[in-house]
């Protein structure tokens, strides 16, 4: 926890005065009793009325401004610690951005949203305790102990015997809510990772008519977060009445024995009552800070789990010196490129080597699990090759900086995604400053304007969550249009066209074809007829390229390409 303690020092100068007001405050605290014990035996043994009036008026005084000491604090605390939880979060998020795609497989979605939303509360509900008792709480046992001494030194022992039974409860305790505070925060991912899969999944759920399966698994994973939760709160329970039984005890024992110690004449009232409030004090502040330390275990426990995605170093990151691209605009090659996705036991890619040209298109088809997605991720830089080497405009793409690389490149990736917005925000995501002109005609390429004329509002019509509102579809010609007004030197179209129908996947084909002749164009796809008129197509078979060509070329060269291509076409529409 104290890694992340960093975080809080753009709130320097709040902190000094959260320290300076908390002093006081305490201060206000410590010097009450001592005026309190002169009033019960100077003023009301002697009968001294101007005394009392004195006296307590000087009181009030002190109580008003511990009280606006208080509030002060807790303010400035308050803001302290949202302001440290919001820096967290940010620090988090944008750290994760940084993270390849293998990295998010490493922290599961599930895990990274708890991470960046439930660990920094509980972080920040700690600070704050932390800040309004850090000055506070030790000032006022040390200061109580030594105001005590000074009243009746021989009653010191009540509270010296107090100490050792309250450190024991804590300590017993403690030992055993730690690891189940660690294994809560475990158990909710697990609850978050479960209730996202059913989320994400209602469609499959329900046609497969999975409802009963799916509530049971939920209600398991949910039943374990509480029995965990009710197990360790049982635990922390017992605290509270131990440390208020322990206190009330102390202060039996000391008007016990200052009783005694007033009737002999040892000692005043006025300071025995002095001599209570201070013990309460002490007692009081070992009680808050117990509590604080109640929820420290959990903080820890999110503290570590915070610091582990921050410590957590990005696969893919910018070079210390970075090259300009400095060789033909669009222009990309593979040179002998090899690769393999962590832990698997066979590349992905192996000796993959060709070059793409502006105004080309370049295809790749292939079977299930042939590397044709992961071929066209490596351009981008969402995976790091193992071998070889894959150039853009003539420079290593681990040479530039991943903002310059991806400017370069517009991605239509294989699963369509949409932003809650409305249409033109989402095809605006391509280019933040697109004109109504520019997005118009990039919806025109892309096909789009058939449905989006249609809908009530036009381009200002709503986009909810993930598209769910738009058919599949609609979905890819919204997401070409996000690419398409972009206008980048490199278009990726990563099995774009799947959903849509052969008529409107030829009037797009054809129109691309003049959007994009001086760019390098890459289409991923099964469908032999989306592919038979590229400029190459590159056959992929189980991560090795098996045939590089034009359509009417591979037909006889190639037997992997002939292969599929009987199976989707006769032998008059493959000719």
């Amino acid at each position: 926890m104290l890694k992340l303690l960093r975080f809080i020092r753009p709130y320097r100068e709040a902190l000094g005065l959260v320290l300076a007001l908390a002093f006081l405050q305490s201060l206000a605290n410590l010097t009450l009793p001592r005026l309190m014990a002169d009033i019960v035996d100077a003023g009301i043994v002697k009968g001294d009325t101007g005394h009392i009036l004195r006296i307590g008026g000087v009181m009030l005084l002190i109580a008003v401004g511990a009280m606006v000491c208080a509030i002060a604090t807790s303010f400035l605390s308050s803001r302290i610690a949202t302001g440290f939880g919001r820096i967290v979060r940010e620090k988090l998020f944008a750290h994760v951005e940084q993270f390849s795609l293998h990295e998010f497989d490493t922290f599961s979605t599930a895990s990274l949203i708890t991470r960046t939303t439930n660990d920094p509360m509980q972080i920040q509900q700690v600070l704050t305790m932390l800040l309004n008792m850090s000055i506070t709480a030790p000032m006022m046992v040390i200061g109580g102990v030594i105001l005590a001494a000074t009243q009746d030194a021989s009653l010191t022992w009540v509270l010296v015997a107090a100490m050792p039974v309250v450190a024991l409860t804590f300590f017993v305790i403690m030992k055993q809510a730690i690891p189940l505070f660690q294994a809560m925060q475990v158990k909710l991912d697990k609850l978050n990772l479960i209730l996202d899969e059913i989320l994400g999944g209602v469609r499959v759920i329900r046609a497969f008519d999975r409802n009963a399966h799916e509530h049971r698994r939920f209600d398991v994973a949910n039943m374990d977060v509480t029995d965990t939760a009710i197990h360790v709160n049982r635990i922390i329970a017992f605290l509270m009445p131990a440390m208020m039984l322990t206190l009330n005890l102390t202060s039996v024992a000391i008007l016990w024995f200052g009783s005694g110690r007033v009737n002999a004449g040892e000692m005043q009232i006025g300071a025995l009552i002095a001599f209570l409030q201070y013990a309460m004090f002490i007692l009081w502040s070992v009680l808050m800070v117990t509590v604080m330390f109640v929820m420290l275990p959990r903080a820890a426990a999110s503290a570590g789990r915070v610091n582990e995605v921050l410590a957590f170093t990005p696969e893919i990151v910018d070079p210390a010196a970075p090259l300009p691209a400095g060789g033909e605009r669009g222009c990309v090659e593979f040179e002998h490129v090899t690769f393999s996705y962590p832990g698997a036991e066979e590349p992905a890619l192996r000796d993959v080597s060709f070059s793409a040209r502006p105004g080309e298109v370049t295809a790749i088809i292939g079977g299930t699990g042939s590397g044709k997605s992961t071929l066209v991720n490596l351009i981008p830089r969402f995976y790091d090759v193992a071998a070889g080497r894959i150039l853009v405009d003539g420079t290593d793409v681990r040479a530039m900086p991943q903002v310059e690389l991806r400017d370069k490149i517009g991605l239509v990736p294989q699963r369509a995604v949409l932003f809650s917005g409305t249409i033109a925000d989402n095809i605006r995501y391509g280019k933040q400053d697109a004109t109504d002109d520019e997005i118009e005609r990039a919806a025109a390429i892309a096909q789009a304007m058939e449905f989006v004329s249609a809908m009530p509002l036009g381009f200002d019509s709503p986009i909810a969550q993930g598209g769910i509102n738009v058919s599949g579809g609609q979905k890819q010609r919204l997401s070409i249009a996000r690419a398409l007004v972009k206008r980048p030197e490199i278009y990726i179209f990563d099995d774009s066209f799947s959903a849509l129908d052969f008529a409107t996947d030829a009037r797009l084909r054809a129109a691309l074809k003049a959007e994009t002749a001086t760019a390098s164009v890459f289409i991923v796809s099964q469908r032999v007829g989306t592919i038979m008129d590229a400029d190459r197509i590159i056959v992929l078979d189980e991560g090795r390229v098996v045939g590089i060509g034009r359509h009417e070329e591979l037909l006889t060269a190639c037997p992997v390409y002939r292969e599929i291509v009987e199976s989707q076409l006769t032998l008059q529409e493959a000719a």
